[in-house]
């Protein structure tokens, strides 16, 4: 964000900020630990507003619920904006001082009225009206996200959306105002500053500059290439034509994480080769042709990053079972095998070896992170405590570095198109109880559990017919399943709901589009159309 690849505040802010904003998060279910820090928020006064197709169980603790139509994140962020400067509520000093390209993102919002906003979006004028004026004149503002802004085929421009909002008003920079992208699920942020990007480097550093680039070489003594990798849907494409013929996946189950279930399939097994490595053998690892069984959490040393950006040690508690190893001890006995002397490095010789080559994370050393519960980064060196918010910069005057821009961007709507033959509008989720596909969740039971159901508003299931229970048939352009049916009150009409948790059961991706946003590759797992038809009660 701005050049920085993580939310800008911390959870300590979210609990003293005076507006909170979720949107397109159910936090309350899948970041639950976050969400106890909302509620802190929440408690100490702040005003909240929920924006969300389903009136979930976190927009219950909202003070004001805005029930978006599934894709039109972008109508509803134009439409806040143009009435926030309409009203005069932008902060012209800060916008004239830390940003850029104000003129040309105003023409752009000047299109979305309050009235044309509500037409696209479902979302009443005055509730768009109430929520611009109430982040317009707030002191201390968050807005928060999270994939219910991300897995869109315009998933870039949503997010840049919602960072419009904050450059307009000065909600970013200063305690208690930011933007909080909360990670999907633990460690997503480690490894995107670890360099698991196609782009970039340890640290956020871009591979195509050749300066920064030749520090890792350097180090690693090995050439780079120049230009940026794929992202997971150019390696689709590059699987499709046969560029990509070789896959090792670890910790990852895209054979049911993917959209488009089954040409995801088709993908793996064209492949000649494929190596997994993870702690269970899923069913990508099915297809696999050598399986690397890896150590857990809980098993190994090493760190995980959370969505604050804090940096925290992870301690072995108990030896991995039987012949699983240590993540770094394969790829290190892998690399010796292929014939390269590596030694193992213990996990904090390889943290010392990122201290190195990361200025985010410098000053972090073990010592530190250990005597400091954790270390929020950036802390480029020993005499640094880390960094409770970012871009403290953008309140210089004048201010020393590049200037925010701000992006016209402009409403798209999904690409799966709702018609007469799919009417029905169909989004994705996740559950308190699970976890992703279910791998490890699924393992356990839990008295909370809601399995592979498809859930309807109760005034679908009336006019389709049929009863809490009764089978239906789910069709999408790619595929269908059958399912059970399951009212839920927080769906209106048009609206149904499955979560992600069991593919063994009900795999959703059957139905999903991949469709993919360019700039990010993400694929729009949040907007499929479909048709429901009933095929009969469940026998007991």
């Amino acid at each position: 964000m701005f050049g920085a690849g993580g939310g800008t505040s911390s959870y300590q802010e979210i609990e003293e900020t005076d507006l909170i904003v979720m949107w397109g998060s159910n936090a309350r279910e899948a970041h639950p630990i976050f969400f106890h820090h909302v509620l802190k928020g929440v408690r100490n006064g702040a005003r909240m507003f929920a924006v969300d197709p389903r009136r979930t169980s976190t927009a219950a603790w909202a003070d004001v619920w805005l029930g978006i139509d599934v894709g039109s994140d972008i109508a509803l962020a134009n439409a806040v904006a143009r009435e926030i400067i309409h009203q005069g509520l932008h902060d012209t000093e800060f916008i004239e001082n830390a940003t850029e390209a104000f003129d040309e993102y105003a023409a752009c919002v000047d299109e979305y009225t309050l009235e044309r906003g509500e037409q696209i979006t479902g979302v009443p004028a005055s509730a768009i009206q109430q929520l611009a004026h109430e982040y317009g004149s707030a002191e201390t503002a968050q807005i928060c996200w999270t994939l219910g802004i991300t897995e869109h085929h315009n998933a870039t421009d949503n997010v840049l959306a919602l960072i419009n909002l904050a450059l307009l008003t000065g909600h970013v920079g200063r305690y208690g105002s930011g933007l909080v992208p909360v990670r999907g699920q633990n460690n997503v942020q480690g490894g995107g500053d670890m360099g698991a990007l196609p782009n970039k480097l340890t640290g956020f550093q871009d591979v195509e500059n050749p300066d920064l680039r030749g520090k890792f070489e350097a180090v690693w003594a090995s050439e780079i290439p120049a230009q940026a990798g794929k992202h997971i849907s150019l390696m689709h494409e590059a699987m499709d034509d046969g560029t990509l013929r070789c896959l090792y996946v670890l910790g990852e189950n895209p054979l049911q994480s993917e959209a488009d279930a089954k040409e995801m399939k088709r993908r793996l097994e064209s492949l000649e080769f494929m190596v997994v490595q993870d702690i269970f053998l899923t069913a990508t690892a099915e297809l696999a042709d050598v399986v690397f069984p890896a150590a857990g959490w809980g098993e190994a040393e090493g760190t995980f990053t959370s969505s604050e950006r804090r940096v925290q040690r992870v301690r072995k508690a108990i030896e991995p079972p039987g012949e699983a190893k240590d993540d770094i001890e394969i790829l290190s006995e892998l690399a010796r095998a292929m014939g390269h002397d590596w030694e193992t490095p213990t996990a904090e010789e390889a943290w010392d070896e990122v201290r190195g080559l990361s200025p985010l994370h410098g000053g972090m050393s073990y010592d530190r992170l250990e005597a400091m519960g954790g270390i929020q980064w950036p802390c480029p060196d020993e005499s640094s405590e880390g960094e409770l918010f970012l871009h403290a910069r953008l309140w210089e005057r004048p201010v020393s570095t590049r200037r925010a821009p701000f992006h016209a961007v402009e409403y798209a709507a999904p690409v799966d198109e709702l018609t007469d033959e799919f009417p029905t509008r169909l989004t994705t989720g996740r559950r308190l109880d699970s976890f992703n596909t279910g791998v490890q969740s699924g393992r356990y039971s839990s008295p909370r559990r809601i399995a592979g159901v498809l859930d309807l508003s109760p005034e679908d299931g009336e006019s389709l017919g049929v009863s809490e229970g009764d089978q239906v048939k789910v069709t999408s352009r790619r595929g269908s399943l059958e399912a059970p049916v399951r009212f839920d009150r927080s769906l209106r009409p048009g609206l149904a709901f499955m979560s992600v948790h069991f593919p063994d059961v009900t795999d959703v991706n059957v139905l999903t589009v991949d469709a993919w946003d360019p700039k990010s590759g993400t694929a729009e797992f949040k907007a499929t159309a479909i048709l429901v038809e009933p095929i009969g009660a469940v026998t007991t």
